[in-house]
């Protein structure tokens, strides 16, 4: 840039210089012109001075200023044309020297700018790419999320089909029955109660009213059976979901409400506490649903107090599962005692056991021990009588092949079963429980008093 000024200045002060030279040419013919007028002037005043001057001399004068102006328009247009072509000449020299110095300075700039431009030029062919990269995914996850959207919808769609036909379904009686059967079921099975022993479904039972035959039946200990009911009335709720304005749907929950109370009514009618023998003297109605209690109290927020009035408790699966839970926990208990009274019929049989073995025991020590005296008499009276006069046979020259060995008594005698050694002293006796053990630890009392 610095170069390219330098020559522009350098022309510049060419073209100056020719202009300046064009500048001198002209003040030389100006003042030639001057010369010339100052002349004419002198001419003129000796014509005016010489006024008795023949015609001639003013035709020569006349003659003379002709050839002089004309003499001086030839030399003001050749200087003028010298000064033109020689200016024209400079300047296309200058010009033609300024653009050879502008076109380098030119590709010195282009290159300049190519190298400062590379870096930007590779910078945006990688956010180009980077941006089309991005563009790509944005059209993978696009379709990607539209795929998913189809499918969701697809989904939802089916889901409220299937709602629908679940609505459907729920309204017919026998569909909403079989469906608290099976809740009942499943809860009955989560709180690890077995079928035929723990409870027994559809169980019938003949009361005054006739045949009766409630849901469930749970055998609690003792012989005690609990019976839970689970045909729940939603057709009013269920009407309150479809419900297009808060009038009709305050209305359905109202009608859902009146329906559960008259379920606690019929239930309570039926009097199941009669029919089975050490009975609470309660049956439970099973809503399948908290939600559908939660909308009847809030409808009748005195309903669980009615139905406790009429020996009805309301259950949900919430509060179901504790009460099966608990009589889970029952049976467990009920086992443990069951297993602690066999446990101690156990112990005592084997301590009689024990005694009886203790005893054939004892006569077997003592015969044995009158054995070892027998043994150790015969050995005494082997080796006194016996072994003397066998010893004389080799004096006499007898030989066998192998010497009699010498037989020693047995010096420690059988122990008495039950007795403490010398180096165990008598254990203390145990004192017994001056009050009755609870139950499932009478076993283990028992056999300490035995």
């Amino acid at each position: 840039m610095s170069t390219l000024v330098i020559f522009i200045v350098a022309g510049a002060a060419l073209a100056t210089g020719a202009l300046l030279g064009v500048l001198l040419t002209q003040l030389r013919a100006v003042r030639r012109i001057e010369t010339l007028r100052i002349e004419l002037a002198a001419a003129s005043v000796r014509l005016e001075s010489s006024a008795l001057q023949d015609a001639d001399r003013l035709k020569l004068l006349e003659q003379s200023e002709t050839r002089l102006r004309a003499a001086f328009d030839s030399l003001a247009g050749e200087t003028l044309r010298t000064n033109s072509e020689l200016f024209l000449r400079l300047a296309r020299e200058a010009l033609g020297r300024d653009q050879v110095l502008a076109q380098g300075a030119l590709k010195e700039r282009e290159l300049a700018i190519a190298q400062l431009v590379e870096p930007l030029r590779a910078a945006l062919e990688r956010t180009e790419a980077q941006v089309q990269a991005l563009e790509r995914e944005r059209r993978d996850a696009f379709a990607t999320l539209r795929t998913q959207i189809e499918t969701l919808a697809g989904g939802q769609a089916l889901l409220q089909r299937e709602t629908r036909n679940l609505v459907t379904a729920l309204r017919r009686p026998e569909v909403r029955g079989r469906w608290g059967e099976l809740t009942l079921r499943r809860l009955v099975e989560l709180a690890g109660l077995s079928e035929h022993c723990d409870f027994t479904e559809q169980l019938q039972v003949v009361g005054e009213e006739g045949a009766l035959r409630p849901d469930l039946v749970v055998h609690m200990p003792d012989a005690r059976d609990l019976v839970i009911d689970a045909k729940t009335p939603l057709d009013a709720y269920l009407a309150s979901l479809d419900a297009s304005t808060d009038e009709e749907r305050q209305l359905s929950l109202r009608r859902h409400a009146q329906q559960v109370e008259t379920r606690v009514r019929e239930l309570a009618s039926k009097s199941y506490w009669t029919q089975f023998e050490r009975s609470p003297e309660f049956a439970v109605l099973f809503l399948p649903g908290d939600q559908f209690l939660a909308a009847a109290l809030a409808e009748r927020p005195e309903l669980l107090e009615t139905a406790l009035g009429q020996s009805v408790i309301i259950a949900t699966p919430s509060t179901l599962i504790a009460l099966l839970k608990a009589v889970a926990y029952g049976w467990r208990q009920s086992a443990v005692a069951r297993n602690a009274a066999l446990i101690r019929d156990l112990g005592q049989e084997l301590y009689r056991r024990l005694g009886t073995f203790n005893g054939h025991l004892g006569r077997m020590g003592q015969r044995l021990a009158t054995a070892v005296e027998a043994y150790n008499a015969a050995v005494g009276s082997l080796e006194r009588q016996v072994l003397p006069q066998a010893r004389r046979f080799s004096e006499l020259g007898v030989t066998a092949d192998a010497p009699l060995a010498p037989l020693e008594p047995i010096g420690q005698l059988a122990r008495n079963p039950g007795a403490p050694t010398a180096a165990e002293p008598p254990a203390a006796p145990e004192p017994c429980a001056a009050a009755e053990p609870p139950a499932g630890t009478a076993g283990a009392s028992n056999v300490r008093k035995a």
